[in-house]
């Protein structure tokens, strides 16, 4: 059975890969809206600046350096800390996932590891890492970060191990959600669209044009509205989701063309 809510003043969230990219905005904006402790995992990029937004907006900001890269063993040991020292978190924003475009049969066997221990393994882990105290509590948000069409398995050149990792994460996240829901957890999918400049505001990007339905770029703020959306005490009734931040745009070559993914 599912417990209450806590109070927004008591909330905690671990925002991985958040020194850096769309997550460096979302982890103050959880801050804003009240979270009382946001940490985030850094791996090479230094958190000094997100740490100081954090604070600004209200919380109580912490950072660990976590290569999810690493040795699985060492992943576990850092969550595990992250865990003990700064939670126990009823919220997980999962934002690592590196991308390497490039064709499958110009791809190495170092590329595979990146991708799947990257984006598939690395969720596995922050998962395991999180959900006993939610269970416990009888309360927890999980958002993951998905792609274009990796949730229908569709094709894009120059991403198919970077596809094979998301779809794998998109079935992990939806069966998760089945999994969790009757312990009051819920779990969703956010693809954000072709998003290059990852600090620019919503208002800068009204006056620039993009090649998607449409019009203009994606903003690191449309992905946090998203986010803060779903993370809410009364999201309850939204699980299993995949949602597209996408500006309209439905297919993952959409981006290669532009990007020179081959």
């Amino acid at each position: 059975m599912s417990g209450s809510a806590p109070d927004a003043r008591n909330r905690r969230a671990l925002v991985t890969g958040a020194a850096a990219g769309l997550a460096a905005g979302i982890a103050p904006a959880l801050a804003a809206d009240g979270f009382a402790q946001v940490t985030i995992t850094w791996r090479s990029t230094p958190p000094d600046d997100v740490v100081r937004r954090i604070e600004t907006a209200g919380a109580r900001a912490g950072a660990r350096r976590i290569d999810f890269l690493d040795d699985e063993r060492a992943v576990e040991a850092a969550l595990d800390d992250c865990v003990r020292e700064d939670g126990p978190f009823d919220t997980l924003v999962h934002a690592v996932g590196p991308l390497v475009v490039k064709r499958f049969e110009r791809s190495t066997m170092e590329d595979y590891h990146a991708m799947l221990d990257g984006n598939l393994r690395s969720a596995v882990l922050a998962a395991r890492a999180v959900l006993p105290a939610m269970r416990s509590a009888g309360f927890g948000r999980i958002v993951f970060f998905g792609m274009y069409g990796a949730a229908e398995t569709l094709p894009a050149r120059g991403l198919a191990l970077h596809l094979a990792a998301k779809s794998a994460l998109t079935a992990f996240a939806r069966t998760l959600a089945v999994e969790e829901a009757h312990c009051g957890i819920t779990v969703n999918v956010v693809v954000p669209g072709d998003i290059r400049d990852k600090s620019r505001t919503r208002a800068e990007a009204f006056a620039i044009a993009a090649p998607n339905p449409r019009g203009r770029p994606g903003t690191w703020e449309d992905i946090a509205d998203v986010v803060r959306f779903l993370v809410a005490p009364e999201r309850d009734f939204v699980t299993g989701a995949v949602i597209a931040v996408t500006g309209g745009a439905r297919s993952a070559d959409e981006r290669n063309e532009t990007s020179g993914g081959t």
